[in-house]
């Protein structure tokens, strides 16, 4: 990390917890330092196996320290895996990546999962960018998806920092190598660090970032537990937002889903800017990011008081 970027990473961090000390309610300063950081064209779109996303994950991982999360992978907070390009032929297609997990450990019996992910597609030569004019170029990833990290940083940081104990434990995981293929969150659900019989339920947020209030946030998987209907019975928010029932869909809830775990995706949809080369930090909704987040806590809280979260499939 060059001496500017570490300036700037402990900012944010330093930033994040005199906020929380006043307040371990959601902060739209923090987001937008977040995302600033992490959509920078210093970051080269985070690319899974560059050193812009190696950094990335130090910035989560500092965080999570921060925050006073236990680490839940199988190397302090890293759980390694290998990632493979396959879409575009590259000299290098196997790569090394990390999912970046911290535990909130309440001494529950059943955890919640939080998750996001970090990587994007650096400058477009990896397969999967939109912009055919603009193949080399930074693709800065703000909405996808350095809005759902910051979301998953100030998530932990409210639950780590709200004088509660919560009646789940918490287990925020931030995946390497989405784009490539939900890599990440597959190779967690097979080599879990924690039973996956414990967990609760899953949330993920992807492209939480640019909400369009003609179209609402899409909470998706709405039909896969039937205490869904209960926990958003009568929810309200100062954003419009629609449910969806099934489970999968192009992020990673979808690997958790196909382990018969309860999930919901928040997601705000397609945009012009969609692995683009112009999906820049400016262009992001903070006050809509923040009312997403508040939703995210009164969803999350709602369901610690649901025993029972059964699973059913959706056709």
């Amino acid at each position: 990390m060059t001496l500017t970027l570490f300036s700037r990473f402990l900012f944010v961090l330093l930033f994040g917890c005199v906020s929380g000390i006043a307040s371990a309610q959601i902060n739209s300063a923090n987001l937008k330092k977040h995302i600033y950081f992490l959509a920078s064209d210093e970051m080269e779109g985070r690319e899974t196996g560059s050193k812009q996303v190696a950094e990335a994950a130090d910035y989560i991982e500092e965080a999570f320290k921060q925050y006073g999360l236990v680490p839940k992978g199988t190397d302090g907070y890293r759980q390694s895996f290998t990632a493979k390009i396959k879409r575009v032929p590259v000299a290098d297609s196997i790569r090394q990546a990390d999912n970046v997990i911290g535990f909130l450990d309440n001494g529950a019996k059943n955890t919640i999962v939080i998750g996001a992910h970090y990587d994007h597609l650096g400058h477009g030569t990896i397969g999967g960018s939109r912009d055919t004019l603009h193949i080399g170029e930074i693709h800065n990833g703000a909405d996808d998806n350095a809005s759902g990290i910051a979301g998953l940083l100030e998530l932990a940081r409210h639950y780590s920092e709200n004088n509660k104990k919560e009646t789940f434990n918490i287990l925020f995981i931030a995946f390497g190598a989405e784009e490539l293929g939900l890599l990440g969150s597959k190779y967690f659900t097979e080599n879990p660090t924690i039973p996956l019989t414990d967990i609760h339920w899953m949330l993920n947020m992807d492209m939480i970032g640019r909400y369009q209030p003609e179209n609402g946030l899409a909470i998706i998987g709405h039909g896969t537990s039937p205490a869904f209907v209960e926990i958003f019975d009568g929810l309200t928010s100062d954003i419009k937002f629609f449910t969806s029932k099934d489970g999968n869909g192009g992020s990673d809830q979808t690997s958790f889903y196909k382990k018969d775990i309860p999930v919901l995706f928040f997601h705000t949809g397609g945009h012009a800017d969609y692995h683009m080369a112009s999906d820049d930090a400016d262009k992001i909704e903070y006050d809509a990011l923040k009312a997403i987040l508040d939703l995210e806590i009164k969803v999350i809280d709602r369901s610690m008081l649901v025993k029972e979260m059964p699973f059913q499939w959706t056709n």
